[in-house]
């Protein structure tokens, strides 16, 4: 496959034999930018582990995604109000269910309170093709609907390992100045860490490669991400 001249240039600048240190990577890739769009910054985390579909969870960017998230809150009463105060895009109950059932789909993330999940659960078909249905270890199903709002409204994220045994995220836009996408890696990588499952023993992360959307991946140098 025949690659254009500045890509092929930007993957020259990068030595394939080295693992970069998080700031010298940051730095490399930014200068790399060869197109004129805001990139989105990929992080990608190779895990060792023999149960991927296992690895999951939430982690929140100090710095945010630099992306518009939208949320929907289904809920009713009181928690209408709450959720309409804590900055959530469209709030609803019954009425917003019908309408989603009819193929409303403009939201990012979606929050729903107890009372409402027999209902919600109906829109299976259509939430959990899209990976937005809301669940109670994902802290989407609460009566906290301030507060999970305001995280999702922030820079919460969600992740999961795919059949490689790979977690890709967004951990920012190349416009972030290097100090924010320095500290948005640095919290991804502690939480998933952290995250690490009980029964997996001994090297846990593989390899760490961060790269904007157009630009060649760059190896970190991970085991001094925490630190």
């Amino acid at each position: 496959m025949k690659r254009g001249k500045k890509i092929t240039e930007a993957r020259s600048r990068v030595d394939k034999t080295r693992s970069y240190n998080l700031d010298e990577a940051v730095s490399l890739m930014k200068d790399l930018k060869f197109v004129k769009f805001d990139e989105t910054v990929d992080l990608s985390i190779k895990i060792v582990h023999k149960s991927f579909q296992n690895i999951r969870g939430t982690a929140t960017l100090p710095a945010g995604t630099g992306k518009e998230k939208k949320v929907l809150v289904i809920c009713k009463g009181d928690k209408q109000k709450e959720a309409q105060d804590a900055g959530a895009d469209y709030v609803g109950a019954e009425e917003i269910i019908e309408k989603i059932k009819g193929g409303w789909i403009d939201f990012h993330a979606v929050v729903a309170t107890p009372d409402m999940m027999s209902m919600v659960g109906k829109l299976g078909p259509v939430l959990g093709r899209k990976g937005l249905m809301p669940k109670p270890k994902a802290g989407t199903v609460t009566e906290d609907i301030k507060g999970i709002v305001k995280e999702l409204k922030g820079g919460r994220i969600e992740y999961k390992c795919d059949k490689t045994g790979v977690i890709h995220t967004a951990v920012g836009k190349i416009s972030f100045d290097e100090n924010s996408l320095i500290d948005n890696i640095k919290a991804f990588y502690n939480q998933i860490v952290r995250d690490k499952p009980a029964e997996a023993k001994g090297n846990y992360i593989k390899s760490v490669h961060v790269s904007s959307s157009m630009g060649p991946g760059i190896k970190i140098n991970h085991k001094g991400i925490d630190k």
